[in-house]
């Protein structure tokens, strides 16, 4: 079984070692001065932050290549369906990798079906490429509400901390309760800077990837109006 007052109280012995020495001004020493547990918790919060950080970068940069829209691209692709060249257009769609240029593509390969099959086609294409954009969007939504809350289970066991080491010294000084004090402080902070960083990263990507949808949808309208265009 878990026995708490023994890990409390190897927690207390490290704490109170390290309050025992000359304050330092190494971050390293402040978290170490908080033992086992506030270790731990910076450690799972850091990871937190490299997963977070690792999202929102490579995110970004798809999200920035999928916006990318090339009006020469679109002018080439249009002249050529006037022009009858079909296999030509489909061919510089595959030759760019961007989201629209993939539902230019199957609106390429329905051409000839009634617009109501071509509608639907382009409608599943495009579901398809948006939840390509949204991936791991929810994990960064969920690291900005779990890193706060992490944080503040430090806050919790850091005032654990505190209290166990008043309870079980006979004369309590400052320097005895900073080691709880410390885990509580760090860890509370370093909790919500990651939570604040993930919270904005992922607004901020959602609505970039609004920004690609409006463009998709857009050139998805003008592409079924050449088709009821006179001649087509």
């Amino acid at each position: 079984m878990f026995n708490l007052s023994f890990f409390l109280f190897q927690t207390a012995e490290v704490a109170a070692d390290a309050a025992a020495t000359p304050p330092s001004q190494n971050i390293i020493d402040i978290i170490a001065s908080g033992g086992i547990m506030g270790i731990a918790n910076v450690t799972i919060t850091a990871i937190l932050s490299v997963i977070a950080l690792y999202i929102f970068v490579e995110r970004y940069l798809t999200i920035k290549q999928a916006g990318k829209v090339d009006e020469n691209f679109i002018n080439n692709i249009r002249g050529a369906v006037a022009s009858g060249n079909i296999e030509g257009a489909k061919a510089l769609c595959r030759a760019t990798d961007t989201p629209s240029s993939r539902m230019i593509e199957k609106w390429l390969m329905r051409i000839g079906k009634p617009l109501k099959d071509i509608d639907a086609a382009i409608e599943n294409v495009g579901n398809l490429e948006v939840f390509k954009l949204e991936k791991n969007l929810s994990t960064l939504a969920s690291i900005s509400g779990a890193a706060p809350m992490n944080g503040f289970l430090g806050t919790v066991t850091g005032m654990i901390l505190a209290f166990y080491q008043m309870a079980s010294q006979q004369n309590v000084t400052p320097s005895l309760l900073a080691g709880g004090i410390y885990q509580a402080l760090i860890t509370t902070a370093f909790g919500l800077v990651v939570g604040i960083f993930s919270f904005v990263g992922y607004n901020y990507l959602v609505a970039k990837v609004e920004g690609v949808i409006f463009q998709m949808e857009k050139i998805t309208v003008d592409f079924m109006d050449l088709l009821q265009e006179p001649g087509n």
